[in-house]
């Protein structure tokens, strides 16, 4: 992390966030604004996804770029979040022209919170698109993490979840960051230790500074769910001021979904709905080489695990009974 950054995705320069919560509901919406529409792809190989407008990422097709991506509570029900979003924007007169309209491009994921204890009972319709709008007009380059807006439901195994982000710099100069909303079926830390997975690539002390741990504590690579359906996710933005191309997109995709298994146990898993979105936002000068694109992707992991790891560091427990205790509560810190 550079000094002087405020260790957020917000550091690439032209990407906002904000978010919106309902303690009530205990679930929330989390928006990624693009001040300039940006060259975007995804990842998905969760073994549960639920995605909106996911198809037009793929590099084949016609629109190439976005004005932002939206995570959310609430599983397939949280979908409606993007609307919300897209009023936003469309107020503000951006969007896709297509036919003398504009047709704002917002992505989005949700994450399974159904069963955390919050009330659902919302009747109809659901809160999420509103919850949406109210995370747009919100975004701005500075933002809170934890039980915050996408994360404000989440869980993992045995431990509160939450919404993280970090970011680094590459060796040339280009930014990169990511905005985790945490909510892995597995263990984010090594075995019932208070030592994160993601402790080798923890910059300045951000979830914790505790290091490794010891070499082998119990229980460490036992499998642990939370659930044996699918009933976890992790919703993921990843975005670097390097211009490239839209496949070059996907593959930072790619690249960066190797973070999901630097920070949980396990990965990808049948019950989990992890999802990678990338965006390029091409403001920084200069041509990016093959080491230069290998440089950001492995940072783009390594974003992601650290992003995982302080959405949970950084959560506080739910108001309802039988929530999850937060990792400090456990650890203190």
């Amino acid at each position: 992390m550079k000094q002087g950054t405020a260790n957020l995705i917000t550091d690439v320069a032209g990407v906002r966030v904000g978010s919106a919560h309902d303690p009530k509901l205990a679930s929330g919406v989390t928006a990624v604004i693009l001040d300039e529409p940006a060259v975007a792809s995804i990842a998905i190989h969760g073994g549960a996804p639920a995605v909106r407008d996911a198809a037009l990422l793929e590099p084949e097709m016609t629109v190439e770029r976005v004005d932002g991506f939206v995570l959310s509570g609430g599983s397939a029900f949280g979908l409606d979040a993007a609307g919300g979003a897209m009023a936003w924007l469309a107020e503000r007169g951006r969007g896709f022209l297509a036919h003398g309209m504009r047709v704002p491009i917002v992505p989005g994921a949700s994450l399974f919170d159904l069963a955390n204890g919050g009330d659902k009972g919302w009747g109809r319709p659901p809160p999420y698109w509103e919850l949406g709008y109210r995370a747009a007009a919100a975004a701005g380059p500075v933002f809170a993490l934890g039980t915050q807006g996408a994360g404000y439901g989440a869980n993992s195994f045995g431990l509160k979840g939450g919404l993280g982000s970090a970011s680094a710099l590459s060796s040339r100069g280009f930014h990169v960051g990511a905005l985790a909303a945490a909510n892995p079926g597995g263990r984010v830390t090594r075995g019932e230790s208070q030592h994160f997975w993601a402790a080798p690539y923890e910059r300045d002390g951000e979830f914790g500074g505790r290091g490794h741990g010891p070499a082998h504590p119990e229980d460490h690579l036992a499998l642990r769910l939370r659930s044996d359906g699918p009933a976890a996710t992790i919703l993921v933005v990843v975005a670097t001021d390097v211009p490239l191309a839209k496949a070059q997109v996907k593959r930072l995709a790619i690249m960066a979904q190797s973070g999901f298994a630097l920070a949980c146990r396990p990965a990808l898993s049948p019950v989990d709905g992890d999802v990678v979105f990338a965006a390029a936002t091409g403001r920084a000068a200069g041509t990016p080489d093959v080491r230069d694109l290998a440089e950001i992707g492995m940072l783009a992991a390594e974003c992601v695990a650290r992003s995982i790891a302080r959405g949970v560091y950084e959560a506080t427990p739910l108001e309802v009974p039988g929530a999850l205790p937060s990792w400090r509560q456990r650890f203190g810190g």
